[in-house]
């Protein structure tokens, strides 16, 4: 095939797109340049798109002797990857902005261009498997991506290549030694790429500014004052601004934010415990929506923790029961649903989430039923 890898200039997609030259394909590089100001650099593993990457993601391709170009899809990040995730946190939601990179950008407009150009597939250094059109976990767990990937129609998958998903990293770095790769031991980008200096809280100040709220306790009392809802996430611990902790010595979380009010509420980490998600923006990887409820194993939060479930397509959405609590459930972030196996690694679809409920229901009973007989 003709495919089109898209190298960051880190290690993984440069052995993704080594490993497609060698399966034969007519390989050509692409490197994103998403930053307005392209002169900055990466600063140790915070960042990428840098100047910096740019190098190494050209002298990866020079070593793999595939043509290279740099494509500016700036004004397309910034539209919908920073400013919809500077919109979702004033409206006091918890984006991944590494979902809507994958889902509008990297598969979307990449995509869309590359088939424009006769290519045939976008290959990427994702930790993730694709098997006969069917989206599963990474063999490295520690490294699987397949959540962030969760948001890719059917059509998007049938265009994507993951060819180091099968692989542990460290034997991607090893193999990037060997091939001569220079960005064999470069280091992981972590954090948000678009905020190279890993302070979310005064990226988004200086962006959203000044909205005074109060924080209260689960009866209503006022404990302290804030300057924002951006500052919050359901189910922080520190930086509440708060004297200490509750009456019974134990921590206070985050357990509930009113962007309208400017409320944040505090409580115990019971107070966290969620029984049913709901979810907008239903993707069924399949392409096939099911007609009624299914089992299957839920995700809230990148390398979060997972719990048994039942889930329903309702209204392009999705109502998810969960037969074991979850806590940090926040609006903004993805539910991925997983299917119930053995294996417990294929992705069956995704929802962003919209609502939760705390109180615990039939399904929920049914199992502990079952438990007890």
């Amino acid at each position: 095939m003709r495919v089109l890898a898209a190298m960051s200039g880190g290690v993984d997609s440069a052995v993704a797109a080594a490993r497609a030259v060698d399966a034969g394909h007519e390989v050509v590089g692409v490197h994103l340049a998403l930053s307005a100001n392209p002169g900055t650099l990466r600063t140790g593993s915070r960042g990428c798109c840098s100047k910096e990457d740019s190098g190494d993601a050209r002298r990866a391709a020079d070593v793999l002797g595939i043509p290279f170009y740099v494509w500016d899809f700036a004004d397309r990040f910034k539209e919908d990857v920073i400013d919809d995730f500077v919109a979702a946190y004033a409206a006091g939601e918890t984006p991944n902005p590494c979902l809507r990179c994958n889902e509008k950008i990297k598969f979307s407009a990449l995509a869309d261009r590359a088939v424009a150009l006769g290519f045939d597939a976008v290959v990427t250094g994702h930790y993730a498997r694709l098997e006969d059109g069917v989206l599963r976990r990474a063999v490295d767990a520690d490294k699987d991506q397949s959540y962030v990937l969760a948001v890719l129609t059917a059509d998007q998958l049938s265009r994507a290549m993951f060819p180091v998903g099968d692989t542990p990293k460290p034997r991607i770095r090893e193999e990037a030694a060997e091939r001569g790769l220079a960005v064999a031991n470069k280091p992981d980008s972590h954090d948000i790429c678009f905020i190279p200096s890993g302070d979310t809280q005064a990226f988004l100040g200086a962006k959203i500014g000044i909205r005074p709220g109060a924080v209260l306790d689960a009866d209503g009392t006022k404990l302290a004052d804030h300057e924002g809802v951006h500052g919050f996430t359901i189910g922080q611990r520190k930086g509440l601004g708060l004297p200490g902790p509750a009456a019974d010595g134990k921590p206070r979380y985050v357990t509930g934010i009113d962007p309208v009010s400017g409320d944040v509420h505090v409580g115990s980490a019971k107070d966290l415990e969620v029984w049913t998600v709901l979810a907008d923006r239903a993707i069924w990887t399949s392409g096939d929506t099911p007609s009624g409820p299914i089992e299957c194993v839920a995700q809230v939060r990148a390398h979060g923790g997972t719990a048994p479930a039942v889930a329903e397509a309702v209204d392009g959405g999705l109502v998810v029961r969960l037969r074991e609590p979850l806590t940090g459930v926040a609006r903004g972030q993805a539910v991925v649903l997983y299917r119930p196996d053995a294996d417990g690694d294929e992705v069956l679809g995704s929802g962003t989430i919209s609502g939760t409920e705390r109180e615990p229901h039939s399904y929920a009973s049914e199992l502990v039923s079952d438990s007890a007989r």
